[in-house]
């Protein structure tokens, strides 16, 4: 395993962060692995060396967390963790959700108890909330860290200014600032390298793209997609533009190369992006121990400038997807 600081917070993690979308009940999506499965992944992630974790609390509606927590007793020092919150977590109860003060300071309580921990090293809002404003996010946030409940916090998908708006507000206030940026960004969907990678770079924002592998979209040739169990039932496979502006080219060239390197798609397009330099972590989720073990040896895989120019060289512009 290989390791990186992570942004401005001096933390080491690892250059993959596993991610728990896929870890918590399959009642809450069909794809999503049980108890015994989930842990069985954490286990070998833990094996293999990788120290970093995202989770959110709607991922299965806490499960993800608390499946997280208990797999980590006894490695919670060594292990950086990380969670979300914003989306309503009852359906009867609308400030269980959103970024109010009383949304933060109840679910970020809510999050610690299924965790098992006093502190989450990172804590990030997973959307933007167009319904309070920044300064008052910034403030319940900064009090968390001054509590010792949280270590940093993150942002999420938003779009560039409201990035910029939230660093300057922080600076303007003394307030804790957003240390890394969990945003969309793949092969197939590079819109992010605009405006928003470049602030990041420019203000030493880490970065941890989420959907490195599109959703499942760069790991297999695009006429197969619908094979798999999440294919035939994620409602949101479709909802993000991956076919569109060159993308169905990419996924053919990702195939090719994978073929002459003897590699997966998968690590093809895993390694595309830690060739980044914006790039800390990608977060990768898995439903397999060797899914991840794979993963893993994408660290290994080199490209050259010539092979990098030829997956990037079909995209065009596509809508903007993710944060909306």
């Amino acid at each position: 395993m290989e390791y990186t600081t992570l942004g401005s917070t001096g933390m080491q993690v690892s250059r993959l962060c596993l991610g728990c979308m896929s870890f918590g009940s399959s009642d809450w999506r069909e794809w999503v692995l049980d108890d015994e499965e989930s842990t069985e992944i954490i286990d070998r992630a833990i094996d293999l060396g990788i120290n970093f974790f995202d989770t959110a609390n709607m991922y299965s509606r806490g499960e993800s967390e608390r499946i997280l927590g208990e797999a980590l007793e006894g490695h919670r020092e060594e292990s950086v963790v990380a969670t979300k919150g914003f989306f309503r977590m009852r359906d009867d109860d609308p400030n269980s959700g959103g970024l109010s003060r009383k949304a933060i300071e109840q679910e970020l309580a809510a999050s610690l108890e299924r965790l098992g921990m006093d502190t989450i090293d990172l804590y990030q809002p997973h959307r933007w909330d167009h319904n309070t404003p920044i300064e008052t996010t910034l403030r319940a946030l900064d009090d968390a860290v001054r509590r010792g409940h949280v270590r940093y916090i993150g942002a999420s998908s938003m779009w560039t200014h409201q990035f910029a708006d939230s660093l300057h507000t922080s600076e303007s206030l003394g307030l804790e600032r957003f240390a890394t940026m969990q945003n969309h960004y793949n092969l197939v969907y590079r819109e992010e390298e605009r405006e928003m990678l470049p602030l990041c770079e420019k203000e030493d924002v880490g970065v941890m793209p989420w959907s490195p592998l599109a959703r499942g979209y760069l790991t297999r040739p695009h006429e197969e997609i619908d094979a798999t169990t999440r294919g035939e039932t994620e409602e949101y496979m479709y909802e993000h533009p991956y076919r569109e502006g060159g993308g169905r080219e990419i996924n053919e060239r990702v195939a090719d190369l994978a073929d002459d390197k003897g590699a997966t798609m998968a690590q093809i397009a895993l390694s595309w992006l830690l060739h980044k330099d914006w790039v800390d972590a990608p977060i990768v989720g898995t439903t397999s121990v060797e899914h991840l073990e794979q993963a893993v040896e994408a660290l290994e895989i080199s490209l050259s400038e010539s092979e990098l120019e030829s997956l990037e060289e079909p995209y065009e512009p596509v809508p903007v997807s993710g944060h909306r």
